[in-house]
């Protein structure tokens, strides 16, 4: 899946997902559902599209690794609460904006995060929102450079995924069962036995795939 230099010229054929796939129970399905869904960004005229190759599950009040672990309410985390099909970006470490997808019923604060992608469109001006020479596999592999390619801030927290700033399409790209695996999450050792927890979904062998191999 070696990234083309299509110039933001709009995908054909995608399908927009609907509230109806965001606002499910079992977040676990929709995080293993969103591999090979495409990602698209259109800011200030700027079209860019990914393929997600790799996301995580965060299971809400229940997982030591979740930011509503034990129904926790901030001002950063309450989108969480809201209706699913919304955006929850936040900044890793004073520097990496993080996108997570918003699940479930209100009140149950269910999100996925998106860690890696593998560019489909808009791939110049993902090389300029990055400051990268050449799209090597580095430019949206980890949700940080994820964000950074797409154009996604903090600032797009609790925006809507069903209008057409943001938004994940499919083009019923084929992908076996075989072909995703369940694994840990990555940085969340602070979480205790849910860290161990399989809560993160690879498109296996996909040289975008974050983490160790």
């Amino acid at each position: 899946m070696q990234p083309d230099m299509n110039n933001g010229v709009a995908l054909p054929h995608l399908q927009k997902l609907g509230y109806e796939f965001y606002n499910r129970t079992n977040v676990l399905t929709i995080a293993k559902a969103l591999i090979g869904k495409i990602i698209v960004t259109h800011f200030d005229g700027q079209y860019t599209a990914g393929r997600i190759v790799e996301t995580e599950a965060y299971n809400g009040i229940i997982d030591k690794a979740s930011h509503a672990y034990g129904g926790r309410r901030t001002n950063r985390t309450e989108v969480m609460y809201q209706q699913a099909g919304l955006a929850y970006v936040y900044l890793c470490y004073g520097i990496h904006h993080l996108f997570n997808i918003v699940t479930n019923e209100q009140d149950t604060p269910h999100a996925v995060l998106v860690r890696a992608v593998a560019p489909l469109a808009g791939i110049p001006v993902m090389l300029e929102r990055t400051g990268k020479k050449k799209a090597d596999y580095t430019l949206t592999r980890g949700p940080g450079n994820v964000s950074k390619a797409l154009g996604i801030v903090t600032g797009h927290t609790g925006q809507s995924l069903l209008g057409d700033v943001i938004y994940i399409a499919t083009d019923n790209f084929p992908i076996k069962p075989r072909e995703i695996v369940a694994t840990p999450r990555i940085g969340v050792d602070y979480a205790g036995a849910d860290a161990l927890l399989p809560y993160r979904f690879i498109l296996k062998g996909n040289p975008y795939v974050s983490g160790k191999k």
